[in-house]
């Protein structure tokens, strides 16, 4: 309208994928999997339109009563090709969420969205997050520069190419996710 820019969505009958994993703790790997498949599709088409998310989490992604999933929260989305850094003191996105280049207050690219499906990946498979911290510069420090629990010792049941597809998304430099 205007200069002024806004979303319209959708209304989801449902829960968020946050509230499931409180619910059930863990997620199987194969639900887990299509789950992160899912919110890989939508990611596609919105990076093929030069959109990156910047916010994926559990609390973003819906789960419909039918089993849709939908990606939801694009409010700190940008335009690939426009800034992506972060305003002022403030870090946009969700610090348990958040890459190790949105940690840094870098730019953020595809690579960032992928980063965050692999967290949030990691919480369905072993039902926490990989880095937890007493403060959001704590846990900042560790996407910077820590390595999460090995995914099996959570949950011993999960294939070895599970483990890797997920740790590969949670690369610290964006070139090798």
């Amino acid at each position: 309208d205007g200069e002024n820019r806004f979303l319209i969505m959708e209304h989801v009958r449902g829960k968020t994928l946050k509230d499931v994993i409180m619910e059930k703790g863990r997620i199987s790997a194969p639900t887990a999997v299509q789950i992160a498949i899912r919110i890989l599709s939508a990611l596609q088409h919105a990076h093929q339109n030069g959109i990156i998310h910047r916010d994926i989490k559990p609390q973003n992604i819906l789960m419909n009563a039918d089993g849709h999933v939908k990606v939801a929260d694009f409010g700190i989305a940008r335009m690939a090709n426009s800034s992506t850094l972060t305003k002022g003191d403030s870090v946009m996105g969700s610090v348990h969420y958040f890459s190790p280049e949105q940690a840094q207050g870098q730019g953020c690219d595809v690579t960032s969205d992928l980063y965050s499906v692999g967290v949030t990946l990691y919480e369905m498979l072993t039902g926490r997050v990989p880095f937890d911290g007493d403060s959001p510069v704590a846990i900042a420090m560790q996407h910077l520069h820590a390595q999460p629990e090995p995914i099996q010792r959570f949950a011993p049941e999960v294939a070895d190419a599970i483990c890797h597809v997920c740790m590969k998304a949670m690369e610290k430099n964006p070139q090798y996710r």
